[in-house]
C-alpha cells in the first residue's frame, strides 16, 4: 500500500471544498442555461444570485485552507483590504451603476417596450439590466446607457395609454389665426388624432408660431403619427391657399405678389389607412418583442390567478372553465418559453427573433 504524504490529511478539506465549489457553480450555470429567465426583469435576481454564489464559494475556500487560525485571519484581512480597494477604485462605475439599477427597479418608471428620452437620446427600451439600460433608437441601432447616467438625467417616458403628438410651424401675419386654426384642426383629425387643439405659441417680429397637437392612443405608431401629422398640415394649408415660407423669403428671392409657394402638382390628401406599413415595425423590432414578452408574462400571471380562484371554488360547474384555462395557460407558457429561448440565442449573434404572435384573449372566469 502506497503511503500517503504527510500534508494530504491537512489538504483533504481544501480538495473536497474545491470539488464541491466547482460542481456547485457548474450545476448552477447549467441550470441557468436550461432555464432562461422568463422576462427582462428576471435577469437582475439571477445576476445577484451568481454574485452571491461566487462570494460564498470564495469564503468556503478560504475557510478550508490548511493553515493556522492566525494565518487564516491574516488572509481574510488581506482579502478584505483588496476587496475594499477594488470597490473604492471602481465605485464610480461598477457599484454606482449597480445601485442605480436597483433604484430604477424600485421606481419602475419604464419597462421594456416603452418609448423613453434620456437627455438627447430617444428610443424604445429593449432591455433592463443591473448595470445598463438598452434602447433601440430610431435608426434601429441598439444603444447602451449606463444606469448611473439614466438615474442622473431627466427621463421622459411616453405614457402607454396614449400621448400627445404635435407639430410647430410659423406663418405670416397676413393670414387670420381663425382660418389657420380651422385648417390645422382638420389636419390633426385627418391623420387619426383625437381631441385636436391649436396653440398660438409666439408673436414674432415677422411671423406667428402655431402648435397643432392631438392625442394618439396607439403609442406603437408614434413616429408614423408624427410624420403623418406634418404631411396633413402641408396638405391642409396648401389646399386652403396658405403659404408656409420663411419670413426672410422675399428678401432672398424676388417673387411677384401673386406667386404662391404651393407645389404645382398638388393633389388631394392621400387616405392613410391601416394597410400602410408601420415604420416602427422595422425600427423597434427588438423593443417590440421585449414589450410583448412583458405583456405575455402579465397575461400568464393573470391566468394563474384566475385558475387558482376557479380551483378554490366548490362549484362543480367550474370544471369546464378550469380545463379551458389550463389549456390556454399551457399554450401561453410554451410559446413564451420558445420565444424566450429564441431571443436568448439570437440576441448573442446580433439578430432578432421572429415576431411574437399577439397574446390570446383571456378566458372569462
Amino acid at each position: 500500500m502506497i503511503p500517503l504524504p504527510e500534508w494530504f490529511p491537512q489538504a483533504l478539506p481544501l480538495v473536497a471544498t474545491l470539488g464541491l465549489v466547482v460542481i456547485g457553480l457548474w450545476a448552477l450555470k447549467r441550470w441557468h442555461e436550461r432555464h432562461p429567465p422568463s422576462g427582462q426583469d428576471a435577469h437582475l435576481p439571477r445576476q445577484m444570485a451568481l454574485v452571491a454564489a461566487h462570494i460564498v464559494a470564495g469564503v468556503l475556500i478560504l475557510l478550508s485552507l490548511p493553515v493556522s487560525e492566525t494565518t487564516r485571519g491574516q488572509i481574510f484581512s488581506l482579502t478584505g483590504l483588496i476587496v475594499t480597494a477594488l470597490i473604492a477604485l471602481s465605485s464610480t462605475s461598477f457599484v454606482a451603476n449597480a445601485m442605480a439599477g436597483l433604484l430604477l427597479r424600485i421606481i419602475d418608471s419604464y419597462r421594456p417596450g416603452d418609448f423613453i428620452r434620456v437627455g438627447d437620446h430617444f428610443g424604445r427600451v429593449s432591455e433592463r439590466g443591473l448595470f445598463h439600460t438598452e434602447i433601440q433608437t430610431e435608426d434601429r441601432d441598439l444603444m447602451t446607457l449606463p444606469n448611473m447616467q439614466v438615474i442622473t438625467t431627466p427621463v421622459t417616458v411616453v405614457h402607454a395609454t396614449g400621448t400627445i403628438v404635435s407639430a410647430t410651424l410659423s406663418l405670416g401675419y397676413e393670414v387670420h389665426h381663425r382660418q389657420v386654426e380651422a385648417e390645422l384642426v382638420k389636419a390633426a383629425t385627418a391623420c387619426g388624432l383625437t381631441d385636436p387643439f391649436v396653440q398660438l405659441r409666439e408673436l414674432g417680429d415677422f411671423s406667428v408660431v402655431y402648435r397643432i397637437g392631438g392625442r394618439l392612443d396607439d403609442v406603437g405608431s408614434l413616429l408614423t403619427a408624427r410624420s403623418n401629422l406634418r404631411c396633413e398640415v402641408l396638405d391642409a394649408l396648401h389646399a386652403a391657399g396658405i403659404e408656409i415660407v420663411s419670413p426672410n423669403f422675399m428678401n432672398q428671392r424676388v417673387q411677384s405678389p401673386e406667386q404662391q409657394m404651393i407645389p404645382r402638382d398638388w393633389h388631394p390628401p392621400k387616405v392613410r389607412g391601416e394597410q400602410d406599413p408601420k415604420v416602427e415595425d422595422m425600427l423597434f423590432d427588438k423593443a417590440e418583442q421585449a414589450g410583448q414578452q412583458e405583456q405575455r408574462l402579465l397575461q400568464i400571471e393573470t391566468l394563474r390567478k384566475q385558475l387558482q380562484a376557479l380551483k378554490d371554488q366548490s362549484d362543480a360547474g367550474a370544471e369546464q372553465a378550469i380545463a379551458a384555462a389550463e389549456t390556454q395557460l399551457g399554450l401561453l407558457e410554451a410559446e413564451h418559453a420558445e420565444q424566450q429561448q429564441s431571443l436568448a440565442e439570437n440576441g448573442r449573434s446580433g439578430e432578432v427573433a421572429p415576431p411574437i404572435p399577439p397574446p390570446a384573449k383571456e378566458p372569462n372566469a
